[in-house]
């Protein structure tokens, strides 16, 4: 018996998704500089209380702390991005 070779439509796939994630796309997507810390802060924030809860009550899937962990990482990478904003806003 062959596998099936046909492509897998993105429309039709399934993705979970979790509170924490439009202020995590809501940061990620923000184009005004002015605007991207505030945006880091609370993503960062809802992603913390996020794993809070998942170590105190043991819930949530192997997915999804795979996807926080994840998140955090780009946030961090975007937060050294916004800090190199900030030093030139200040010395231009």
């Amino acid at each position: 018996m062959a596998i099936s070779q046909r492509p897998v439509d993105p429309r039709k796939e399934k993705l979970s998704t979790y509170k924490w994630q439009a202020s995590y796309q809501a940061a990620v997507l923000e184009t005004d500089w002015t605007k991207m810390q505030e945006r880091l802060q609370k993503a960062v924030s809802e992603i913390h209380n996020r794993r809070l809860a998942q170590s105190q009550d043991h819930n949530g899937t192997a997915e999804e702390r795979e996807a926080l962990v994840d998140a955090m990482n780009g946030l961090q990478s975007l937060r050294k991005d916004v800090a190199v904003w900030l030093e030139r806003q200040k010395s231009g």
